[in-house]
C-alpha cells in the first residue's frame, strides 16, 4: 500500500509539472559531475564523447510522458539556460569547459560540416543506396577532423532542428561566448568559403555533363552555361569585400538560374521518359544549390555573433542529415517522378477500357467473349502439357509461354481478359480524384466510378460466359475423338477440390491480383524506358533496318512498337508471373499457386465435363463455383487497390479527398448496386454520359438528372450531401 501511495505521489508531481527551477536544482549534482568531466588535455575521443553526453542531457526526453513536443522543447531550452547559469556561477569549471570546447572546434578542420552533412555523396543512386544501407548497420567512427560526424551525433533526432530554431538570442549569445572566439570565427568563415568552392565544383561537374546539357534548351556554348558563369561570379565574390552587394546579388541570381535549369530537366524527363539515376543527380544538385544559398546568406551576415542565419544553417544541417540517413526518403524522392510517369501512362491506356455508355458496354462484352474463347484453348493446352509429366520447372516454363502467347493473341484480335483492366483503369480514376474540388466534381467522379466498375463487370461476365461453353465443347470434342476424357478422374477431382474457398484459394487469388498489378508496372516501366531511350527515332533510322525494310516500313514498325510496346511487355510479364511463380515458390518450399478467374472457370468446366454432368450435383462442385466467384472478386479488388494506392500517392491526392470519395462510392453502391454492374437504360445512360463530360454546368446536370431513375437520383443526392457535410467541416 505504501508503495502504491508513493507511485501516486510521483505521478501527481509529474502531472502538475512543478517548478522548472526546482527540478533542475535537484539535478545540480548531475550537472556538476558532467561539467567536471571537461578536460582540455584529454584525447579527442574523450572530449567528443563528453560533448555528446552534454547534448544528450540537454535534449533528453522521457519515453513515456504526458507532455507534447512543444512542452519538451521548452524544457530543453530551460535546461540549456540552467546549464549556462550554473557555469557563470562556477568560473573555474566554466574556464575548463570553454577551453575543452574551443580546442575541439579548432582541431576539427575542413569544410565537411558545411559541404557534406546531409548531402548525397555518391555519384549514382544505387551507390548511395548501398552506402546508406551500410551506415545503418555499421557504427560510424568519429575522427578528429570529422566535425560533421560529431555534430550529427550530438543532434540525432529530427525534432532537434525545430528546437534549434526556437532558441532565443540570450541563449545563443551564451553558447557563442562559451565555445568560440575571434580565431575560431575566422577559421569557420574560411571553411564556409572552401565549402562554397567545393559545392560549386560539384554543381558544375553535373551541370556541364552530357546528360544534363542534352536536356536543356536553348543550346549554348559550354562557357556560356549558367553553371560556368556561377563559378566565375562566385570566385569574384569570394575575392572581393564581404559587403559587396553587386557581387552578392549576382551570385544569388545565378544560383536561382541554376535551380531553374533543374526544373527544366524535370520537365524534359516528365515529357520524354524518366531516369532514376538522372533524377537522383538532379536532386543532389538541388540540395547542393540550396546549401550554397544558405552559406552565402550566412557569409553575408558578417557578424561576430550567432543570429537567425546561423540557426537556419544549423537547423538545415540537422534536417538534411536525417533525410540523407533515411533510405525510405531516398527511394521516395528518386522514384516519385518515375511512379507518376508510369501511373500517367497506365492511365492513358486505361481510358480505352472504360465503357461510358450502353454501346461501349456491349462492345466490351464482345471483346470479352473473344478473350474467353482464347482462354478455353489456353486451358486445354495447359492441361495437355501437364499430362505429359515433364519436370516441374519445364511445366512452369511451358505454362508461361502458353499464357504469354494467349494474352498476346487476345490483344491482337481485340479481345479483353478480365482482371487485366483494374491495374490500368485505377490510374485513370486517380486523375479524376486529383481534380475533385466541388460537389459537381464529386457527382462526375461517381459517374466515372460506376462506369469503371461496369467495365470490369462486363469483362468478367463476357469471359465467363464465353469460356464455359467453349471449354465444354472442347472437352466433349476431345473425349469423342480420343475416347478418353480430357482429365482423368483423379486429376479432375483434384482441380475441383483445389478451387474450394475453404482452403488456400483466397490467398492464391489475392496473390494473383498482386501479380496482375506488377505486370501493369512492368508495362508502364517498359513504355517509359522506350521513350527515354528514344527508340522510336533510333529504329526508324537504323541503317540495317532501313536497308532491309525500307524507310517507310521502318518508320511504321517503329511507330507500331511505340504504340504497343507496353501491351507486349505487360502480356509477356503476366504470362511469366502466372507460370513461374508456383515454380519459384516450390523451389523455396512455399505452398503458393495462382488463381485467375477466367483460367479457373475453364479448369472447373473441363473437370466437370471430364467427370460427367452428374458432377454438377455434388457439393464439391458448388464449393468450387463459389471459390471461382471469390477468385474473381479478389483478382479485381486486389489489383485495383494496389494500382489505386500507387496512383493516389504518385499524384499526391490528399487523404481527406480519398476518404470522401471512398465513403461516397460505398454509399452509392449500397443504394444502387445495379448501376455498378450493368449499363443504365434509356435516358439514364445519356444522363450519365453527359455528367461525365468535362466543363458541364450544374444547370445542365440538374436538367439531365430529372430523367434518371429514382435509385440513381437518390444515390447522387446522398453523395452530394456527404460532400456538403465534409466541406462545412
Amino acid at each position: 500500500m505504501k508503495l502504491f501511495l508513493l507511485k501516486i505521489a510521483v505521478f501527481w508531481r509529474r502531472l502538475r509539472g512543478g517548478s522548472v527551477r526546482n527540478r533542475f536544482a535537484m539535478s545540480a549534482s548531475r550537472v556538476e559531475a558532467l561539467m567536471l568531466r571537461a578536460d582540455p588535455q584529454a584525447p579527442w575521443h574523450l572530449r567528443a564523447n563528453w560533448m555528446i553526453d552534454v547534448a544528450e542531457w540537454v535534449r533528453h526526453e522521457s519515453k513515456v510522458s504526458w507532455r507534447d513536443e512543444q512542452a519538451w522543447r521548452r524544457i530543453k531550452h530551460a535546461r540549456l539556460v540552467y546549464l549556462l547559469t550554473w557555469l557563470n556561477r562556477n568560473r573555474t569549471v566554466r574556464r575548463s569547459v570553454q577551453m575543452t570546447l574551443q580546442r575541439t572546434l579548432r582541431e576539427a578542420t575542413g569544410p565537411e560540416l558545411f559541404s557534406a552533412t546531409g548531402l548525397p555523396f555518391e555519384s549514382a543512386f544505387f551507390s548511395e543506396l548501398s552506402e546508406r544501407l551500410t551506415l545503418t548497420v555499421l557504427p560510424r567512427r568519429l575522427s578528429p577532423s570529422d566535425l560533421s560526424g560529431l555534430f550529427t551525433a550530438m543532434f540525432p533526432a529530427p525534432s532537434d532542428a525545430q528546437w534549434m530554431l526556437e532558441l532565443d538570442q540570450e541563449a545563443l549569445d551564451g553558447l557563442w561566448k562559451l565555445a568560440a572566439d575571434d580565431g575560431i570565427s575566422h577559421m569557420y568563415r574560411q571553411q564556409i568559403d572552401e565549402s562554397l568552392v567545393y559545392l560549386c565544383t560539384l554543381v558544375i561537374a553535373e551541370g556541364i555533363s552530357p546528360a544534363f546539357r542534352q536536356r536543356l534548351e536553348p543550346k549554348m556554348p559550354l562557357q556560356a552555361t549558367p553553371f560556368m558563369v556561377l563559378r566565375r561570379e562566385l570566385e569574384s565574390y569570394l575575392r572581393g569585400a564581404p559587403g559587396d552587394e553587386n557581387a552578392l546579388r549576382s551570385v544569388r541570381m545565378l544560383i536561382a538560374v541554376c535551380q531553374a535549369q533543374t526544373d527544366r530537366i524535370y520537365a524534359h524527363l516528365d515529357e520524354h521518359g524518366v531516369s532514376v539515376s538522372l533524377v537522383y543527380r538532379v536532386e543532389r544538385m538541388r540540395a547542393q544549390l540550396l546549401r550554397m544559398q544558405l552559406l552565402i546568406d550566412l557569409r553575408a551576415a558578417g557578424a561576430a555573433r550567432v543570429d537567425g542565419r546561423v540557426q537556419a544553417v544549423l537547423a538545415d544541417l540537422i534536417r538534411a542529415h536525417h533525410h540523407r540517413s533515411s533510405i525510405r526518403e531516398l527511394i521516395r524522392r528518386s522514384f516519385s517522378l518515375l511512379a507518376r510517369k508510369m501511373v500517367e501512362r497506365n492511365g492513358v491506356h486505361g481510358e480505352h477500357y472504360i465503357a461510358r455508355d450502353g454501346s461501349a458496354y456491349r462492345a466490351m462484352l464482345k471483346a470479352a467473349y473473344r478473350g474467353g474463347i482464347v482462354t478455353a484453348a489456353t486451358v486445354t493446352v495447359k492441361t495437355l502439357v501437364n499430362s505429359v509429366g515433364a519436370p516441374y520447372f519445364f511445366q512452369g516454363l511451358f505454362a508461361s509461354l502458353n499464357y504469354a502467347t494467349s494474352f498476346l493473341l487476345i490483344s491482337a484480335i481485340g479481345g479483353v481478359l478480365a482482371t487485366k483492366q483494374p491495374a490500368v483503369t485505377a490510374p485513370a480514376l486517380a486523375s479524376r480524384m486529383g481534380e475533385l474540388e466541388t460537389v459537381d466534381g464529386l457527382r462526375t467522379l461517381m459517374t466515372e466510378v460506376a462506369m469503371l466498375l461496369r467495365s470490369q463487370a462486363a469483362a468478367v461476365f463476357g469471359n465467363v460466359a464465353a469460356v464455359i461453353p467453349a471449354m465444354a465443347a472442347i472437352a466433349l470434342l476431345y473425349g469423342w475423338l480420343h475416347r478418353t476424357p480430357l482429365m482423368d478422374a483423379d486429376k479432375a477431382g483434384s482441380v475441383i477440390a483445389g478451387l474450394s474457398p475453404i482452403g488456400m484459394t483466397p490467398v492464391y487469388a489475392a496473390l494473383t491480383g498482386v501479380l496482375l498489378w506488377l505486370a501493369s508496372l512492368v508495362a508502364g516501366f517498359t513504355d517509359n524506358w522506350f521513350a527515354l531511350r528514344t527508340l522510336r527515332e533510333a529504329l526508324a533510322h537504323q541503317r540495317q533496318l532501313v536497308r532491309v525494310l525500307g524507310a517507310g516500313r521502318a518508320e511504321r514498325l517503329a511507330a507500331w512498337l511505340d504504340r504497343h510496346i507496353s501491351t507486349i511487355a505487360g502480356n509477356v510479364s503476366l504470362g511469366l508471373f502466372l507460370g513461374m511463380t508456383p515454380v519459384l515458390a516450390q523451389f523455396f518450399g512455399l505452398p503458393l499457386d495462382v488463381r485467375h478467374i477466367t483460367l479457373a472457370t475453364g479448369s472447373l468446366t473441363a473437370a466437370a465435363a471430364s467427370l460427367g454432368w452428374q458432377a454438377l450435383g455434388t457439393p464439391a462442385f458448388w464449393l468450387a463455383a463459389a471459390g471461382v466467384a471469390l477468385t474473381g472478386l479478389l483478382n479485381v479488388g486486389v489489383a485495383f487497390s494496389c494500382a489505386l494506392v500507387l496512383a493516389l500517392r504518385a499524384r499526391e491526392v490528399p487523404r481527406r479527398t480519398r476518404r470522401l470519395v471512398f465513403r461516397a462510392v460505398l454509399r452509392r453502391f449500397m443504394m444502387s448496386p445495379y448501376a455498378f454492374l450493368f449499363p443504365p437504360r434509356g435516358a439514364a445512360g445519356e444522363a450519365d454520359a453527359v455528367a461525365a463530360e468535362p466543363g458541364r454546368t450544374a444547370e445542365a446536370d440538374a436538367g439531365a438528372a430529372e430523367t434518371r431513375s429514382r435509385d440513381v437520383g437518390n444515390a447522387d443526392s446522398a453523395a452530394a450531401n456527404d460532400s456538403s457535410v465534409k466541406q462545412r467541416k
